[in-house]
């Protein structure tokens, strides 16, 4: 088992890595809770949610279900809607002050019950319990929860940290290789933005991290785990440390965007960010060349995401305008200076930004 303590001003929690621990889910639900709502999608409850229920015991809960997600079509369910339609239910099942969330599902599901449990009765606790790769390493750790805009991703939401993030990675035995290969790119990022040892790991170890090796994936899980504790840990709402997370984001969310959140998975999409990124870093003069190589490689190693025909380099400019991460009308993007370090930069010229983004899509 590895354990990561996360410290913010708001609530102090684990971050518990371990095979089995939704076993163990009802220690973490404070004894005076009122109604349990376990808000999931109906795919994760018919394969895991027995998981829950008997690491649950005795305690009552009330199962609402998300709209069920697809490779396909899950990012246009992140929506106002689904949280209005899921607090009118928690109502109508009797829910308070006193109640609290459980999230149970991948990172669209966390992030919705996340931003539910931030906004119902103005706060509730909610216990994150990802079934998703992303979701483990990324999506369920560090309190950010929030929901969709047309305009751009994740524009309304709020921090709000759980009382315990509970990983089991045997849920991943059941998880698309699809979505396990869009999740090894959010621990690729860990590697590149803070640590180099774990990058070689996939530099490396390609074929036991594909073959799903027990061992490997518990190590490379706790290793991205481990870096989004500390980050959060010393920037709670990324006013400064914390904008490294979002190697690859920029770009990517204005991907997902462009193509309204139906073609790719978040991790594809920030795969996408991260050969950009990476590209801007070397035009910028802020990367050696030979480390290019090296993250660019990486990264196709473990796709492939899906084909980039038709998609325009001018509108992905356009829409990196409605980031989160522009401010007072300037782009910031993080780049990386050697693997294992990043800088965040903004008033790159737009023409570099242009040029990289073209050749990320070629």
């Amino acid at each position: 088992m590895a354990t990561f303590h996360v410290q913010t001003p708001q609530r102090n929690y684990d971050a518990i890595v371990d095979r089995g621990c939704l076993a163990r889910i009802g220690e973490f639900v404070p004894p005076k809770a009122g109604v349990i709502f376990v808000v999931t999608t109906r795919d994760v409850w018919e394969l895991h949610g027995n998981r829950v229920r008997e690491g649950l015991g005795k305690r009552e809960f009330q199962v609402l279900f998300f709209p069920a997600v697809s490779t396909e079509a899950g990012e246009p369910k992140k929506k106002m809607a689904e949280v209005e339609a899921l607090a009118e239910q928690m109502m109508e099942a009797g829910g308070d002050r006193a109640s609290i969330v459980i999230a149970f599902g991948g990172g669209i599901c966390t992030d919705v019950a996340g931003f539910l449990a931030a906004v119902f009765m103005r706060g509730i606790p909610v216990i994150q319990a990802p079934t998703t790769l992303l979701a483990q390493v990324d999506a369920a750790v560090g309190g950010k929860t929030g929901v969709n805009l047309v305009a751009g991703k994740n524009l309304v939401g709020s921090f709000h940290q759980p009382l315990v993030v509970l990983i089991d990675p045997s849920v991943l035995d059941t998880l698309p290789e699809r979505e396990y290969r869009a999740g090894l790119y959010e621990i690729i990022k860990c590697g590149v933005i803070r640590d180099a040892e774990l990058f070689r790991v996939f530099e490396e170890r390609s074929a036991e991290v594909l073959a799903h090796d027990p061992k490997t994936v518990d190590e490379i899980i706790a290793g991205a785990v481990r870096i989004k504790a500390e980050v959060v840990t010393a920037d709670e709402r990324e006013g400064d440390l914390r904008r490294i997370l979002n190697f690859g984001h920029t770009v990517g969310h204005a991907l997902e965007a462009e193509t309204q959140y139906e073609k790719f998975l978040h991790g594809e999409a920030v795969a996408f960010g991260m050969h950009a990124a990476t590209e801007l870093a070397v035009r910028a003069a802020l990367l050696d060349p030979g480390d290019a190589v090296r993250i660019h490689a990486v990264v196709r190693r473990y796709g492939p995401i899906p084909a980039l025909q038709g998609i325009s380099a001018a509108n992905l400019w356009e829409r990196l305008s409605a980031d989160k991460k522009t401010v007072r009308g300037k782009v910031h993007f993080v780049l990386p200076t050697k693997i294992g370090d990043v800088k965040v930069v903004s008033g790159i010229d737009d023409a570099l930004v242009r040029q990289a983004i073209e050749v990320a899509l070629a």
